[in-house]
């Protein structure tokens, strides 16, 4: 089975969790009493290995289907809390996400202490988790995939042609057919960002807190910049790690993706010269070269399910992570010498599904096949190594035109409460998408920029500047006078 690229904008937190063996848990079904949240235990499942995982509550909450009539419909939002361990120093509430869209965050507070998460901020705050409308257990949606479509995911192949764009369409038509026929289907036009937003308002209000903080990651980073757009009065410190551009998972920031690719390449390219143990170059232009051999080779003829898409997969998945470097080069080296890799854990249908709802509802995408084959032609040749799948068709060409309402539009109305913090050379959230964000905030905002790769940055990254920043802002509230370019430091 062919191996394709399989990526939600996720916050590496739950990347780094996922190397430690831990796995996200799943709240009881415990009721919201009318003035507020009513916890109880959390099971914990694979979890257990995670130290602060039995000190995780949860709760439910009920909540408009559709927030133009709040007394209609109502769906189930999931909640979590690590509760703060020094009631005296404690602030106030932490709303957390770790990105997707499509990725549970009700473990994410457990998740956080382990990944270093300061104890200041700790103390500071009760840090909340939950997932999202849609995802995990709060009402989850459905476009009934099968094994086969999961294995695809949520990247097209790449198209080196313009009949290839054409022989993807039907698969884009036929995905988002399920999506709109699903048992699901009259979550579609409700299942959005600003709904999330919406929610997470909800969510606050149910803890009895007069405003929140919030910190959100990659994905996590545009629903913080909406809600933070939709509730100023009631947002507190808000801090956006790893930003996306202010149309949040659109069609430009899908395109993106191709530059944030060639944007960290480089650094992985000078590791491996620097290991010539795995034999894939001494130099930084060997192992590009050998990048474009390998994808033709086995375009050609694939090994072990895995073509120059599932190369290019490999690749740009493991570039969000620092740590991942020798994985990537071994894998590499593998794929050279003919030899399978092993087999990928399966892809979630509900991680899919919801991704496809709000990637797909959140904003319009050309509905045109020849849109597509000029977006590809123009990729491939501005970003060779994954413009051809960034610039390919998906089944947000064929949604269902429901949507109830636009997007929000990120702007700078509201207090200057918002810390931004970002890598130069992201591969997911590339720095070009997130300086957009930056203007549309104004003068709300502040901007960290790390000097490395890599896609996340707080609190696990390896930059002492831009963690200590954040720190200071989440503990007292402290932003730099200005924006702020943290110089590179040694790998520690």
């Amino acid at each position: 089975m062919r191996r394709t690229l399989s990526l939600a904008l996720a916050g590496i937190a739950v990347a780094a969790a996922a190397m430690s063996g831990a796995s996200a848990t799943a709240p009881d079904t415990v009721r919201a009493t009318p003035d507020g949240l009513r916890w109880g235990p959390c099971p914990q499942e694979a979890a257990s290995r995670n130290a602060d995982a039995p000190r995780l509550e949860c709760a439910t909450l009920d909540v408009p289907l559709d927030y133009r009539d709040p007394g209609g419909r109502q769906i189930e939002i999931a909640v979590s809390r690590l509760a703060s361990k020094d009631p005296s120093k404690r602030r106030g509430v932490l709303l957390t996400n770790p990105g997707g869209p499509g990725v549970s965050g009700v473990d994410y507070p457990a998740l956080l202490p382990g990944a270093g998460l300061p104890k200041g901020v700790l103390d500071s705050y009760d840090v909340i988790g939950f997932d999202p409308r849609g995802v995990g257990r709060s009402t989850p949606v459905t476009c009934h995939l099968t094994p086969q479509q999961q294995a695809r995911g949520n990247f097209p192949p790449y198209a080196h042609t313009a009949a290839d764009v054409a022989e993807e369409a039907p698969y884009a038509r036929t995905i988002a057919e399920q999506c709109a026929t699903s048992r699901t289907a009259w979550m579609l036009p409700h299942t959005t960002t600003a709904n999330t937003a919406r929610d997470m308002d909800r969510i606050r209000a149910a803890l009895g807190e007069p405003k929140t903080s919030y910190f959100g990651s990659s994905y996590g980073s545009y629903l913080g910049a909406v809600y933070t757009t939709l509730f100023p009065e009631r947002s507190d410190r808000i801090v956006l790690d790893s930003n996306m551009g202010p149309g949040g998972y659109d069609l430009a920031s899908f395109r993106l993706l191709g530059r944030g690719m060639e944007d960290r390449f480089p650094d992985f390219a000078a590791y491996a010269a620097a290991h010539p143990e795995y034999g894939l170059g001494t130099t930084p232009k060997q192992v590009t070269a050998k990048f474009f051999e390998l994808a033709k080779r086995l375009d050609a003829e694939p090994v072990g399910g895995i073509d120059g898409t599932g190369l290019r997969g490999v690749t740009f998945e493991n570039l969000y992570i620092e740590g991942f470097m020798p994985k990537l080069a071994a894998e590499w080296q593998l794929l050279d010498k003919g030899k399978p890799l092993p087999t990928p854990a399966p892809i979630s249908e509900n991680f899919l599904a919801s991704h496809f709802y709000v990637t797909c509802g959140d904003s319009r995408w050309p509905g045109r096949v020849r849109d597509y084959q000029r977006n590809a032609a123009i990729d491939r040749l501005a970003y060779p190594m994954l413009g051809g799948t960034t610039g390919n068709i998906k089944p947000c060409a064929y949604w269902p035109d429901s949507r109830v309402e636009p997007p929000v539009r990120i702007g700078d109305r509201g207090p200057s409460n918002v810390l931004m913090v970002q890598n130069e050379r992201d591969p997911g959230t590339p720095l070009v998408g997130a300086m957009k964000t930056r203007r549309a905030f104004g003068d709300r905002a502040t901007m960290v920029t790390a000097d490395q790769g890599g896609h996340g940055v707080y609190p696990f990254g390896r930059n002492t500047c831009a963690n200590d920043t954040v720190t200071a802002f989440l503990t007292d509230g402290q932003l730099p006078a200005e924006d702020l370019a943290c110089a590179a430091e040694p790998n520690k």
